[in-house]
């Protein structure tokens, strides 16, 4: 009787620790990313409310305070968290990548995901237009990353699907998005998509969905787009407007990124290159003149001014797109932490204004719509992502055939200025590996 109970339990344990490995690790994962996800954005909007504050108690502020904490974020990301620079996309591409993951200790330590954290607060606290979106991707893949700790013979696929599991929970966290973070795993981060990963990618995106639902409410990112009037006869001129004018305007600002020698004057070059701090204080000094010039609405990642416009609750100038992505190359320059998915889809919502006051008779909420997911694939170059983002994030499921027509034409025309911005961006972190 003894040896029947006992070879019970061991059946029975068996059976928990099969579970364990198969399940239980990966919803452990998917949770922390949740949660962690949710108490960023979180510390992220703290941050942004104590800059409004001091910017609005002294307009001239940010002109000794952009500069300053610019220089710093460069200083601690270069001295104390290398792999922690930009928007941590390129960094996840990189390691999905190489064959034997050898860049995940040094691009998805914990080390590189608390300097994500506390330096890209810092640079908006400092005013910079920078978003946490792409952060969180890179937060999301380093805590997958150190799930692998728990199992015990991990092999470089199952890390590389731990990865892209929450790398791709990541987004979807952070945008309340989940189709979204499906296929950003799916067009962004892998370029294929093996039947194995799929399971591992949803079910981490589910439980992380989860957690941002229990603390965040169910919600979308930009509220319910409203359109009144017949938009039928209008919507063809809107999509080619829309899809021309921000491919241009994303292509400009991935040319303006990844062509810096041929813009950037010779001496900004040499101090870029030599004194990275100092070029930080110039490149935070450009922000703050152009945000007090524009009356403090380049500051920050734009969710509000996007929003506003959306609902009808804001004016912008017609500068503001041109403000702000003169802003946004002046934030990613230095190498500060940060991402640029919010900025992104904030200066297509400028866009949209734009056209708007030259064409008059087109909705202005449809304009906005389509030229946010116009100039975020332009920029990303994955129009199916992008459109994915906009439609879940203003719920704008009846324009679904117009935001992906203008998705692909910003996307093309982006194209014939600069590669795939991200993919670019990711040749230095192979190039240090090889």
């Amino acid at each position: 009787m003894t040896a029947l109970f006992s070879r019970l339990i061991h059946k029975n344990l068996r059976h928990i620790r099969r579970f364990w490995l198969h399940y239980g690790i990966l919803w452990v994962g998917a949770i922390v990313t949740g949660l962690i996800a949710v108490l960023y954005a979180r510390l992220i909007d703290a941050g942004f409310h104590l800059f409004r504050w001091m910017q609005s108690s002294y307009f001239w502020l940010p002109l000794l305070l952009t500069p300053t904490l610019s220089a710093l974020a460069v200083y601690l990301t270069r001295r104390f968290f290398p792999g922690a620079e930009g928007s941590g996309i390129p960094q996840v591409i990189a390691v999905l990548e190489d064959e034997t993951a050898g860049r995940a200790p040094q691009l998805l330590s914990l080390r590189v995901m608390v300097g994500k954290i506390v330096l890209s607060t810092l640079g908006v606290v400092g005013g910079l237009t920078i978003g946490r979106e792409g952060p969180t991707v890179q937060i999301g893949a380093v805590l997958m990353y150190y799930m692998r700790r728990w199992f015990p013979r991990p092999s470089v696929m199952m890390e590389k699907r731990l990865i892209l599991a929450g790398a791709a929970a990541g987004l979807a966290a952070a945008f309340n998005t989940p189709l979204a973070g499906i296929v950003f795993a799916i067009e962004e981060l892998s370029r294929s998509f093996e039947q194995r990963a799929s399971g591992v990618v949803i079910t981490t995106i589910v439980f992380a969905g989860v957690v941002a639902l229990g603390m965040n409410g169910n919600y979308t990112y930009f509220g319910i787009l409203r359109m009144s009037g017949d938009i039928s006869r209008s919507i063809v001129i809107a999509v080619l407007a829309a899809g021309v004018v921000s491919g241009i305007a994303g292509g400009i600002f991935c040319w303006l990124l990844l062509n810096t020698h041929r813009w950037i004057p010779a001496p900004l070059r040499h101090l870029r290159a030599n004194r990275p701090v100092v070029f930080a204080a110039l490149c935070g000094l450009l922000v703050a003149v152009i945000g007090v010039i524009a009356g403090g609405v380049t500051f920050g990642s734009g969710y509000a001014e996007a929003n506003g416009l959306l609902s009808g609750t804001a004016q912008l100038s017609g500068w503001y797109p041109l403000l702000k992505m003169a802003s946004m190359v002046g934030s990613y320059l230095p190498g500060i932490p940060g991402g640029i998915f919010a900025p992104s889809l904030s200066i297509g919502a400028g866009l949209g204004n734009l056209l708007h006051m030259l064409s008059g008779d087109i909705s202005l909420p449809l304009l906005i719509a389509l030229a946010m997911v116009g100039y975020l694939a332009a920029v990303t170059q994955s129009p199916i992502t992008a459109f994915v983002i906009v439609m879940e994030m203003i719920d704008g499921h009846a324009l679904v055939i117009s935001l992906m027509a203008t998705a692909l034409i910003a996307s093309q025309i982006s194209r014939l200025f600069a590669p795939p911005l991200y993919d670019a961006l990711a040749e230095r972190y192979r190039r240090a590996q090889a």
